[in-house]
Formats: structure tokens, sequence, C-alpha cells
């Protein structure tokens, strides 16, 4: 009895200690937390543009009258980039009472912020490293993005939601690991919190997610973090920035700095599309260009050291079967340490992702290894009746996080582990650095720092975690039913026209055509099996400032980040309505017709598989599907012989049999081999290549 109560006393004074300690947190936090809103509320700005409905038609002007504003004012911000960052930074500023211009020289959210794993998430990994290295840097880093998380949903509801993540359990003794790790994610995030994380059984975590490997499964445990669609989030904020008065301007690019006794007081921009350069006066720039933040760095001053670190984050898109609908899954420990995602997203399942050192480049592409390791991986957590084959594989894509050194910080170096404000002798403020989670914390920091060293005169406080998006007023959970019953969509385009336009929706229903159908009664689809519509096009070139073919089929809609097979068969429609709006010539369509193929290979679009269009594709399937006889995804060199000999190729048995011999080939390397025969006539075994994976018995 004696030794009980010795052993319980301390246990029971601890948990009263924790109790207290909480409550203490809890309360100090609230009252952080409302006197902070007092401060916002009581902004002169705060009912101009955190209440404020913006106005679609009189609000947002066409990009060439963007471009003519820019050379008409000196600007108080002028900022470099179309990313998250830039973005945020524009709308920070313009919601300040700056007068604020943007420029991007390619398309918003063209790079990184296009690229993401889709989470908006604070960094359940980098909680772990916070306790086990003791490292309350990358506490406050997770604390943050908790805050800024919750932030993220409020201000886009439309293109953001809470998704469960399972982490599948295989010993007993990391149930209380990670359950103590998840209720620490969610005590940190406190009243800003989603839903709780819950414990699931065996049985439980099978039923959920019926796709997992069953074998020395023990349990499961069930976190929540945000989801959202990056680049469409990007756009919102470019395009809600341009309502509230900004100069956005894409495909338009920083040519040079202006200086005058060794200040930056402007920039030399050229329009990509027209050729024409103009100077735009400017008290204050900023540099927000992510991975190239040391090419604008450089352009200030050529000695200066870089500091950004390009690294490689390449993920793949698979079939929606792979995945639950509602329900992701985190292996945290893969066979290199790093983690793994397996997402479901736009229909559709997404993985990812890896983490390999890269050169920098604009057209980054996702390399074979990675894209093997990512399918190994996901192969150990899959059940046997589950096979997952690189022909499984709709789209992949690399993406280039811009890690940083900071420069303020000499002799270190050890990369940043959150974003790094620097400002330069010619007063240049340069961002780099974070995740999209805390993009407008870094925003809110740069715009302060610039305020700061510029004297700028700022009408308030940052206001942006109360700046609702576009398309966020009018938006509410059954709003694509009320399209379904006023306009006569079919489901899938309601809810897609709902979550990523949001309010914005009538605009695009307002234009659909009719299909001739009785039901659907209207939305004509540019593609079967996805719910992107013809209207759509119009709207994005009117008020998104869609100039390209990529910029539509990439960015204002996903298609070529969903399925790049798909995407081709999309572009001959999609330029012919860009090409009558913008009035392209023959030419002109053709080039980007062109240039949207190129893209498509950065979106793992095999070579091969180019020329096909999908009917040819659907009957190389079914063949290949007769010929797997025993349904394992692979057929040998006979199988193949049988397969040309269908196709009237003529081949040599002696030449297939000697080079693919015990080997079995998968769906994407049966393509390649057709398509080789087509181009060669012949087998050449020195020209022969194939990116798709090969089986050995």
């Amino acid at each position: 009895m004696k030794l009980t109560r010795r052993l319980t006393t301390p246990l029971l004074k601890l948990s009263a200690f924790g109790i207290l300690s909480a409550t203490i947190y809890k309360s100090y936090s609230k009252y952080q937390s409302h006197r902070h809103e007092s401060l916002l509320t009581n902004s002169p700005l705060y009912d101009r543009f955190a209440l404020r409905e913006p106005n679609l038609d009189q609000d947002i002007i066409e990009r060439e009258q963007q471009i003519e504003r820019l050379g008409q004012e000196v600007y108080d911000v002028f900022v470099i980039g179309g990313g998250a960052t830039g973005v945020g930074c524009a709308l920070d500023a313009t919601t300040r009472g700056l007068k604020t211009a943007l420029v991007e020289r390619d398309d918003f959210a063209s790079g990184t912020s296009s690229r993401s794993t889709k989470l908006v998430h604070g960094g359940v990994r980098y909680l772990e490293k916070a306790f086990k290295q003791l490292d309350y840097g990358q506490y406050e880093l997770v604390k943050e993005a908790l805050a800024e998380r919750r932030t993220f949903l409020d201000i886009a509801p439309h293109l953001s939601g809470s998704l469960p993540i399972m982490l599948p359990i295989y010993t007993w003794w990391e149930v209380p690991y990670f359950w103590a790790g998840c209720k620490a994610y969610d005590f940190l995030a406190g009243d800003r919190g989603l839903s709780s994380s819950y414990l699931l059984s065996h049985d439980k975590a099978l039923e959920e997610f019926p796709m997992l490997k069953s074998d020395a499964l023990k349990a499961a445990l069930v976190y929540y973090d945000g989801q959202h669609n990056d680049a469409r989030m990007d756009i919102s904020l470019a395009m809600t920035a341009a309502s509230h008065g900004a100069a956005v301007v894409n495909h338009c690019e920083v040519k040079d700095l202006l200086k005058e006794n060794g200040k930056i007081v402007g920039v030399v921009v050229e329009d990509i599309l027209t050729g024409k350069q103009k100077e735009v006066r400017a008290k204050c720039v900023v540099n927000a260009t992510g991975p190239f933040t040391d090419g604008i760095r450089k352009m200030d001053n050529p000695d200066v050291v870089p500091i950004v670190v390009p690294s490689a984050g390449v993920h793949v898109v698979l079939p929606e079967f792979f995945a639950p609908e509602k329900m992701g899954l985190l292996d945290p420990s893969t066979s290199d340490g790093r983690v793994i995602f397996f997402l479901p997203w736009q229909g559709k399942t997404i993985a990812g992702t890896t983490d390999t050192k890269s050169e920098l480049t604009y057209d980054p592409y996702p390399n074979e290894k990675d894209v093997d390791f990512i399918i190994t991986e996901l192969d150990n957590y899959l059940s046997d009746n589950v096979k997952l084959r690189r022909s499984d594989i709709l789209a992949a894509w690399s993406g280039l996080r811009p890690l940083v050194r900071d420069p303020n910080q000499k002799g270190t170096e050890n990369l940043s582990r959150s974003h790094v404000v620097e400002v330069s002798d010619s007063g240049l403020v340069s961002i780099s650095g974070g995740k999209w989670t805390t993009y407008r914390r870094m925003a809110q920091d740069a715009i302060d720092t610039a305020i700061k060293v510029h004297n700028l005169p700022a009408g308030g406080p940052c206001l942006t975690e109360k700046v609702k998006l576009l398309g966020a007023h009018g938006w509410y959970p059954m709003l694509h039913i009320k399209l379904v019953q006023e306009f006569g969509f079919d489901k899938a385009v309601a809810n897609h026209l709902a979550n990523t336009y949001g309010g914005l929706a009538y605009e695009i229903a307002k234009h659909a055509k009719d299909t001739g159908l009785h039901n659907p009664v209207k939305g004509v689809r540019l593609q079967a099996g996805f719910p992107y519509i013809e209207a759509e096009v119009v709207f994005s070139i009117h008020k998104e400032y869609a100039r390209t073919v990529v910029d539509f089929i990439a960015r204002r809609t996903r298609l070529a980040f969903l399925d790049a097979h798909a995407c081709l068969d999309a572009l001959p429609r999609v330029a012919e309505i860009m090409g009558k709006e913008l009035k392209w010539d023959s030419k002109r369509t053709a080039q980007e017709i062109s240039t949207a193929k190129k893209f498509l290979l950065t979106m793992g679009l095999v070579d091969s598989l180019a020329p096909f269009n999908r009917v040819e594709m659907s009957n190389y399937r079914q063949l290949f599907f007769e010929l797997d006889s025993d349904r394992d995804g692979y057929i040998g060199w006979k199988e193949l012989q049988s397969a040309l000999q269908q196709l009237d190729i003529s081949t040599d048995p002696n030449v297939l049999q000697s080079h693919f011999g015990d080997e079995k080939v998968e769906f994407g390397s049966f393509v390649d081999l057709i398509h080789h025969y087509n181009q060669n006539k012949s087998f050449d075994e020195k020209k022969f290549t194939s990116r798709a994976r090969i089986s050995t018995l």
C-alpha cells in the first residue's frame, strides 16, 4: 500500500501540475488573442479591406491595363516574384494602404508554389525533432505554423480544408510514443486547432484504409492537418491583391534595378509577351523569388554570397483507388529516413516527397530514381492485393525548395529552419525560405521590415489574417447543390466550381454553354473524366490573367498535375478557345500547343506516349490486359512477340528473347517498344530505352 502511494503521489502531482500549466497557458493565449483582435478591428483600414467584398467587374482590370499602370505611378512597394510569398507580400502591402505592384517573369505559382505536397501543416515531424533534440527553434516553428494553418483555412475555406492522416503502427511500443506526439501536436495548436487525434485498432484501421498492408499491423493513429489547392491559392492571393488596388502582372520580368546614389529607386521590366520594356519607380523593392532569390541579389550586388540551396522534391499522382476519399497516410520512417505522404487530392492520389540536392532550373524534371523510391516505399505499406506499377502513375513532377543559409548568422553552415529576411546596403529587401503554410507570416515579416527600413507610409498594422480571399465571400459547404439546382450542372462539375472559385462560381456558371443533353444541362467539359469546363478558359483569361495554354492547364485548372496524358488530349480545344479570345493566329496557336507538350514532359508524360491518342492507348491497354494471363501487370518476351504481331509489326523473336530474356515488362515498357518500332522499323538494342520499370522473374 505504501509502495503504491509512493508511486502514485508523484504522478498525481505531475498530472495536476500539467493540467494547471495547460490552463494558465490557454488563458494567457486567449488574453493575447483578444488583445490582438482588438488591435486589428480598431485599424482605420479594417472596414475597407477586411470587411468589404470586392466587386469582380469593377476591381479586376485586364492584364494589359495593369501593365500600363506600372509606368504611371511611384510605388511604395514593388514585389518581384509571383509565388506564395510574393503574392502574400503584395496583399499585405496593399491592405496596409501602400501603393503596391508585383511582377512575375512566368506565371503566378509557375514554380515551387504549384508543386507542393498540398498540405497546410504545422509539421508533425518537426515536433518530433524538437523533442528528440531539445530544439526550441523547431518547437517555435511548429507552433507558428499551427497558428497559420488555422488562418489559412479561415481566409480561403473554398480552397482548403482539414484532412485526417493515418500513422500505421507496427510495433506495440510505438503506440504510446506516437499517441503522445499527436496529442502534443493537438495541444500546441490550442484553440486554433482542427479535430483531435485518435487511436484506431487493427480492424478499424483496415476499415478506414483497406489498401493498407495488414501483416504485423498493431494499430494506427489519426491526426488532422490542412490540405489545399496550392496554385489556385496563389492565384486567388494575387487577384485579391489586385482587387484591393495592387498592380499585379504575370509574364513580366525584371531586367535591371534602377539606382541613385547607391540606393534602389525602381526597376526596369519587360513584358515577355510583347518584348516592350519600361521603367517603374518604387521606394522599396522586395525580392520574393524563391529558389531564384540569389539571381536578384546578384543583380543588386554581383559579389554577394549565395544563400539559397535548391532541394528537389518529387511527387507522383496515382488513380483514386489507391487511397480512401477522405483519409491520408504518413510513412514516418522510410528506408532512408525520409517521410512519405500518401494523400487523396482533387479526385486522385498524390504521393511524395523526396529531398535531393538539385541544380537551379526553371523546368525541373522528376527523375526516375526518385519516382522508383516513392513506388518502392509505398509498396511496403500497401496490401499484397494492391499492386502498384510504374504504369499506374498518371503524372509526376519535381519542385525546388528554396532552403536558405541565414546571411545574418556569419560563420554558420546550417540551413535555416524558417524564413530569412535580409536588407542589402542598397535597400533591397529579400525574403526566402519557409513553406506554404507560413507564407502569410513570411510576407508580414518582409513588409514590416520594408516599412521600418524605408519609412513607408503604412496606414495600419498587417490585416491579412482577416482579409478573405476572392471566392471566400459567398461560399458555403452546400454551394454545389445550389449550382446543380440553379444551372443544371452535374455534381462533379458543381463540386469543382464551388471548391475552386467559391462564391465566384456564379460568374462562370452564367457563361457556361448548354450541353445539348437533358442532364447535365450546362457545362461542356474540356476532357472526359475531369470536371473542367470550357467557360473556365474565358474566365481565366479576363479575371485571372491566363495568357498561355500552360497557364490554364497547370494553374487555372490542375489537369496537367492530375493526368499528363489526359491533358495532352485536351490541348487542341484549350488552345482553340484561348486563341479565339486572345486573337491568336494559326502559327501562335500551334506554338502554344507545342510548348504545352514540352511542359507536359516535366509533368511525367513519357516521350513515347505523346504520339498516341487516347483511343490508341485504350486499344494497347486492352491488348496488354488480354496477354497478361496471370494478372500480375507484366508480360514476357513471348507475349510481346504475340502483341507486336497482332499490331502488324514485324519482329524477330530471337532478338526479343536475346534482349529481354527472363525479364518481364509492364504496360509502360510495352508502349515504349511500340513507339520504338514505329520510329526505327526494327528493334535496335542500342537505341531502345524505357522509363517504365522492368521486373526480373
